[in-house]
């Protein structure tokens, strides 16, 4: 493999990787927001204390999904420097700064909302806790709303001058509106949540096929999950759809090689733009990636559409096939956001910055031993987290409620009868 391929291996598994924990914190988190606000203005008390602990399950699931996730997410802006010194050079001036803004963000702004959630159950008025929750939901799509700005700067570069090689902003609206991250961030915001309910309801549904006693908290965990990724995954398909006309408009290649027309054309067209080359995209991962994602979306939206009326006399659990397959359906919507992005960024090659700078000349000088290590080291890394990942959040969410300890003031069931044995 040459450096460049290496260097796109490495990003393209790392940045995958990193994905898988954004997408179920970006869906988890305003879930996690509509259940604790229920619980705050709920009079009964029974119900109330039945949608706290509801609150504070789904919130301790959320937070180790951050927790792991966050530490990922450190790798990806370092990248740019150490393996793509040409983007950077080129582009820097300009999605330097919503890379920036997306920092102080994620790793600022949402830490910190984050932070005071957790350590305030008990603590703070409920007014204000519940605040803090919306405020992390807030700024979580306000972060990708920037990461979006600055890729849709390198899928359509906007609000820009050239001046000695080297772009510089002039423009900053034309760069927030870009139609490649307007559309791009509502395709992203509805298939998190399709993720989230997704989870939230196969979750449940497994509860209730096992069989639990906390029957009131995982009915409503259930019934809020499926109607979240019922509505998710019905305008998902439509939003994805709406994307169209912009790829046409502005990457005809990968709209030639998505329609599975005209690509020769297409080739042609641009050597006589752009010079000697090829400008082809790999056609097979972009159309299959392609069909992966429809066919997946299609499916997720039928059953969760389904399964709305089966929710009447909780006939969804009372039948366990029904049950264990919501469960099933949890992978879906993570493997069709990995299609999504493989649809836009290996879509556009071999741009990295669309029409400026290819990815070969984009390329660090870095030794072909240099980048198989680091490539090698952080893959096994990231992996690594992943696992610890979801093993945990398997770990809490098999053993329920009772197990949870985010914002709890007693001890633990557990603990207590350790006590009293003694």
């Amino acid at each position: 493999m040459s450096a460049a391929d290496l260097a796109r291996l490495q990003f393209a598994a790392t940045t995958s990787i990193h994905w898988l924990f954004v997408i179920l914190t970006m869906g988890l988190v305003p879930i996690v927001a509509i259940m604790h606000t229920r619980a705050a203005y709920t009079r009964d008390p029974a119900k109330r204390a039945v949608r706290e602990r509801m609150t504070r399950f789904w919130g301790q699931l959320y937070v180790i999904n951050y927790a792991v996730g966050i530490v990922t997410g450190l790798v990806m802006e370092f990248q740019f420097g150490l393996s793509w010194s040409g983007l950077s050079k080129f582009a820097g001036n300009v999605f330097g700064a919503p890379l920036a803004l997306e920092t102080l963000i994620a790793f600022f702004a949402e830490s910190t909302f984050l932070g005071m959630w957790i350590f305030g159950w008990g603590r703070l008025p409920r007014g204000v806790h519940v605040t803090l929750i919306w405020l992390t939901a807030l700024t979580a799509y306000a972060s990708g709303f920037w990461i979006l700005v600055a890729n849709g700067f390198l899928q359509h570069p906007v609000g820009y001058e050239v001046r000695g090689g080297v772009a510089y902003l002039t423009d900053f609206g034309a760069l927030l509106t870009n139609a490649n991250a307007q559309m791009a961030l509502a395709h992203l915001t509805l298939g998190a949540l399709t993720t989230g309910g997704v989870f939230v309801a196969g979750i449940s549904a497994w509860h209730f096929a096992r069989g639990t006693e906390e029957t009131e908290l995982f009915r409503g965990s259930l019934r809020l999950g499926v109607w979240v990724s019922m509505l998710a995954s019905f305008f998902v398909i439509i939003v994805g759809q709406m994307q169209m006309p912009v790829i046409e408009r502005t990457q005809p290649m990968k709209a030639a090689v998505l329609h599975n027309s005209g690509v020769a054309e297409q080739q042609a067209r641009m050597v006589k733009e752009f010079g000697p080359g090829n400008y082809v995209p790999w056609q097979d991962w972009v159309r299959d990636s392609m069909d992966l994602m429809s066919v997946i979306g299609n499916t997720v939206s039928t059953i969760t559409f389904i399964a709305v009326f089966l929710l009447w006399k909780d006939w969804l659990v009372r039948w366990r096939p029904l049950a264990y397959l919501m469960t099933a359906m949890i992978p879906f919507p993570f493997i069709a956001s990995v299609g999504g992005w493989i649809v836009r960024e290996v879509g556009r090659q071999p741009w990295l910055v669309y029409g400026h700078v290819k990815v070969e000349d984009a390329v660090s000088h870095v030794s072909r031993a240099s980048l198989a290590a680091s490539c090698t080291v952080f893959v096994a890394i990231f992996v690594a987290l992943a696992v610890v990942n979801w093993t945990l959040i398997a770990r809490f969410a098999r053993r329920g409620p009772d197990a949870t300890q985010l914002g709890a003031t007693e001890p633990l069931v557990e603990e207590r009868q350790t006590v009293l044995s003694f």
